[in-house]
C-alpha cells in the first residue's frame, strides 16, 4: 500500500524572503491543507509533517513568469500546456500567464476556458490566460474583451503583434480599464520593422540580413505611454529591449502614469553578437541589441523601472530552429534558465540583491496583473520554492518539449530544489530531508 503524501512541510534553518512583506530572515516556514500556516522562529514540528532541511537555501514565494508561450492549441509538437507547466516548475514557476498567439488564437471566452480546463486536466502549476486585444490578432477589430475578463483572462494582448491602429488601441485601454484588466502591449511598429530578423546595425550589415531599428520599439513605446496618460489605463510594455524604451518607461512613472515594464534574461544577458556563436537560436523578437541596451536594461531593474523579469518562452521544434536565419522562427525557451540566469547575471555581479530580484520574479508580477499569489503571509497559498543560490548546472538537458536555446553548455548557479504549488510538492532536486514524525 502506497504511503499517504504529507500534507504538512515545515522548512527549517532556511533564509527565508519574502519580498512582498519585507521579510528577509531566519524563519521557519509551516505548510498546511495547501496553505501558509506560519512563519516564524522555531515552529514546533507538527505530527506527520515532512521536515524539510533548507540549511543554506533560500526559501521563497513560488516565480511568477507573466509571459509564457505553452503553444496550446495548435503547436502541440513544440510544447503542451503539460510539458510547459512541468518545466515551468522545474524552474522553480508556480504561476505562468499564458499568451494568446495560439493557433487559433484565444481571442473569446471559449478560448479561455479550454485553456482553463486543459490547465486543470494537465498541468502541474497555476496556469492564468490571457486572451487577445484583437479578433484573430489581427489589429482590425476589438475582441471582447469584458466577456474575457469575466471567464477569468487576467491580461490582454496580442503578443507577437502590435495594435497597429492607435484608435482602437485607445478603445481596448478605455474598456480594460472599465473592466479592470490589463493591456500587454508588444512595443512595435510593424512598418518600421518590416521583414528585418535581428538588430539593425554593423553587424547586420556584415551577415548580409535585414535590420529591425531600434526605433521600431520606442517610437511604438512611446505611443503607448501617451495612450496610458490619455485614458488613465494600466499598460504593461513586455520584453523591452532598448536603452529609449527603459528612459521612456522611468519618465513615465515619474509622472505617475499607470504604466509598466518587463524585460528577459536573454535581453539583460546576450548582445547581438550571440548570433555568431549561436545562429537562429539568438534569433529573437525583440532582437537582441548592443551592449549599451544590454546594461540599460540591467539599470532599469536596478533602479526599479522594470518590474519584472519574464522568459518570453518561446519554444519551437528543433527543424523550425535549423532552417537557415532568415526563414527560422523568432524565439527561444526560457523557463529552465531563468533562475540560474538571474543569479549569475544580475546577483552575484551585485546589481540586485536576492530579495530585489525575488521581487521582481514575485510581488511585482503578482501585482502588475492582480494575481492573488506570490508572497509568504499566513493564509496565503503554498505556493513556495526552494533555491540553492551555489548550486551549479550545465544548461542541456530540458523538461520542455524544445531545446531552442543559445545558453546551452553554459554553466551557471542557482537552481531550484524543491517547487511546491498549493502545498503540492511538484518538483525536487535532492532536497535534504527528515523522515515524517510519528
Amino acid at each position: 500500500m502506497t504511503p499517504k503524501e504529507p500534507t504538512t512541510f515545515l522548512f527549517q534553518n532556511g533564509r527565508l524572503i519574502d519580498p512582498a512583506h519585507g521579510r528577509d530572515g531566519a524563519f521557519d516556514l509551516l505548510v498546511q491543507d495547501g496553505k501558509v500556516a506560519r512563519v516564524g522562529k522555531n515552529i514546533p514540528v507538527p505530527t506527520g509533517a515532512e521536515v524539510i532541511d533548507a540549511r543554506g537555501l533560500i526559501v521563497a514565494p513560488g516565480l511568477i513568469d507573466i509571459h509564457v508561450h505553452l503553444r496550446e492549441p495548435g503547436h502541440e509538437g513544440a510544447e503542451t500546456i503539460a510539458t510547459g507547466s512541468r518545466a515551468a516548475a522545474a524552474g522553480g514557476v508556480t504561476s505562468v500567464v499564458a499568451m494568446p498567439n495560439t493557433n487559433p488564437p484565444i481571442d473569446d471566452v471559449s478560448g479561455i476556458r479550454f485553456l482553463l480546463r486543459r490547465a486543470a486536466e494537465t498541468a502541474i502549476v497555476r496556469v492564468w490566460p490571457s486572451g487577445a486585444i484583437t479578433l484573430g490578432r489581427a489589429g482590425e477589430k476589438l475582441a471582447e474583451i469584458g466577456a474575457m475578463a469575466g471567464a477569468g483572462a487576467v491580461a490582454v494582448t496580442d503578443d507577437g503583434n502590435s495594435v497597429p491602429d492607435t484608435q482602437l488601441l485607445r478603445r481596448a485601454l478605455d474598456y480594460a480599464k472599465m473592466f479592470d484588466i490589463t493591456v500587454i502591449e508588444h512595443s512595435e511598429d510593424k512598418s518600421l520593422m518590416a521583414d528585418g530578423v535581428m538588430n539593425e546595425g554593423p553587424l547586420a550589415t556584415r551577415l548580409g540580413h535585414k535590420g529591425i531599428p531600434r526605433q521600431a520599439e520606442c517610437i511604438a513605446a512611446g505611443r503607448n505611454i501617451a495612450l496610458a496618460e490619455l485614458t488613465g489605463a494600466h499598460i504593461h510594455l513586455t520584453h523591452i529591449s532598448t536603452r529609449e524604451t527603459v528612459e521612456l518607461v522611468r519618465q513615465a512613472k515619474k509622472k505617475g502614469l499607470r504604466v509598466t515594464a518587463d524585460c528577459t534574461p536573454h535581453h539583460f544577458t546576450l548582445t547581438e553578437d550571440a548570433i555568431l556563436a549561436h545562429g537562429t537560436n539568438a534569433k529573437m523578437n525583440p532582437p537582441l541589441r548592443a551592449e549599451a541596451d544590454r546594461r540599460a536594461l540591467i539599470d532599469g531593474l536596478a533602479d526599479g523601472t522594470i518590474d519584472c523579469i519574464v522568459t518570453d518562452h518561446a519554444p519551437h521544434s528543433r527543424a523550425s530552429k535549423e532552417q537557415e536565419f532568415l526563414a527560422a522562427p523568432f524565439g527561444v525557451t526560457g523557463l529552465e534558465t531563468l533562475l540560474p540566469l538571474v543569479v549569475t547575471q544580475l546577483i552575484e555581479p551585485g546589481h540586485l540583491s536576492w530579495p530585489e530580484a525575488l521581487r521582481r520574479l514575485t510581488a511585482n508580477p503578482a501585482k502588475v496583473l492582480g494575481l492573488p499569489v506570490g508572497d509568504l503571509a499566513e493564509g496565503s497559498p503554498a505556493d513556495v520554492v526552494l533555491i540553492d543560490p551555489s548550486q551549479e548546472v550545465t544548461i542541456g538537458e530540458f523538461v520542455s518539449k524544445s531545446k531552442n536555446s543559445p545558453f546551452v553548455g553554459q554553466t551557471l548557479r542557482g537552481v531550484a530544489r524543491l517547487t511546491m504549488v498549493e502545498g503540492r510538492v511538484v518538483y525536487r532536486r535532492a532536497v535534504p530531508r527528515a523522515a515524517a514524525v510519528s
